[in-house]
């Protein structure tokens, strides 16, 4: 008899969220499984772009995806005992591991592996050597967090990148003008966070607005906002409070909660995006620090609509930008000026952004990053239909 299976949210049925065709219908789909790190239906950035978005160009590949575990809370270590045996019961050649980690997660794929089951290991901003060991293959989101793994491990760990969304929407207009006091520039910051200030660009020039797109209440949610800038004035120092403040009050900042559809208007109403990165950030015991693992998601995301880009030079985004090409790498506060007002130009503007939406279209689309996922696992499945 099978164990019970593991608390949470545990389905065993297709996925609701694909509807699409199944093709050489001669032959049975491959089953497999995704176990995530957040629920499908609030899904984390990286559940939605590594899993949810990959389904339909599974099902194309003649693959069946299953969502076989989601938590109700994005958990990095679930309890995942007594799944083993209801997935061998039901048929499952692949099994997705979702950024979930730790002994039972381990455990799983040992008993896995055991059962002629296959795993693969989806990592997309941490070092942990022994999932790898656990798991028949790795699939990292960049090359740099690729050469992080010991280099005995490399060969087992393959390259995915974060595909491009809604890839159609893309600029039109790139402004006619240099911005000034009375007509300012737009510049439009995309942040999984909350900022309290803007990273190494400090307060912006007079001719410049920036909106930052992240965690936060609605512009007519006045008390939440009231209380969350006390709640974070009350966190830190007298010092950092004025700071925070300047943030806060300052007229050519504005904040606005992020939302699926809601961001692209934002982009598309800026003229320039910006990515400043704190890199004061110290890596922890068992995590380098959170900047350097990054992916390029962000910046293709600006890119890919025909946004002129400065960036902080990180790691993910350094092999995307071509200097004053199709964007710019900024890493002083003078190197961020000298960028922005090389951005006044408008004609600059629209150069530099139809070239990086060119630059990245294809490289990153969510199609070719499918086909690397889907190449991966037909090489793991003697038999596999191409």
């Amino acid at each position: 008899m099978s164990s019970a299976p593991p608390v949470g949210r545990s389905i065993l049925a297709p996925s609701p969220s694909i509807r699409e065709p199944l093709v050489h219908a001669s032959t049975r789909p491959i089953k497999i499984g995704f176990v995530l790190l957040s629920s499908s239906r609030d899904p984390l950035p990286s559940t939605r772009i590594a899993v949810l978005n990959m389904m339909p160009f599974l099902r194309q590949a003649h693959f069946e995806p299953h969502i076989v575990y989601e938590p109700e809370a994005g958990t990095e270590q679930p309890d995942l005992s007594g799944l083993a045996g209801h997935l061998a019961e039901q048929g499952f050649r692949v099994v997705f591991l979702q950024k979930v980690r730790g002994p039972s997660v381990q455990a799983l794929a040992h008993e896995l592996r055991a059962r002629g089951i296959v795993t693969v290991y989806g990592v997309c901003d941490l070092v942990d050597p022994a999932m790898v060991e656990a798991t028949d293959v790795t699939v990292a989101v960049t090359d740099y967090l690729r050469s992080l793994y010991p280099a005995r491990l490399q060969p087992k760990i393959h390259v995915v990148h974060d595909g491009i969304e809604n890839a159609a929407v893309c600029k039109t207009d790139w402004g006619d003008h240099r911005g000034s006091r009375r007509r300012p520039l737009r510049a439009v910051l995309v942040t999984s966070a909350s900022l309290t200030r803007l990273p190494v660009i400090g307060s912006p020039p007079d001719w410049l607005h920036v909106t930052v797109v992240g965690r936060y209440p609605a512009e007519t949610d006045y008390l939440q906002r009231l209380r969350e800038a006390r709640w974070k004035l009350l966190q830190h120092s007298a010092g950092r409070r004025m700071e925070l403040l300047s943030f806060l009050l300052n007229r050519r900042v504005r904040c606005v909660p992020w939302d699926a559809m809601g961001v692209y208007g934002h982009l598309r109403a800026a003229d320039i995006g910006i990515i400043p990165v704190d890199t004061t950030e110290e890596a922890t015991h068992d995590r380098p620090p959170p900047w350097r693992v990054k992916s390029e998601n962000r910046l293709t995301l600006k890119m890919a609509l025909g946004l002129p880009v400065i960036a902080t030079p990180i790691p993910a985004y350094e092999p995307v930008i071509e200097q004053g090409r199709n964007g710019y790498l900024a890493r002083s506060r003078d190197d961020w000026w000298a960028a922005l007002e090389a951005l006044r130009d408008p004609h600059l503007r629209r150069i530099v952004g139809e070239r990086a939406r060119h630059s990245v279209l294809e490289r990153y689309s969510m199609g070719a990053q499918a086909a690397l996922l889907i190449d991966i696992l037909r090489r793991l499945l003697p038999g596999a239909t191409a």
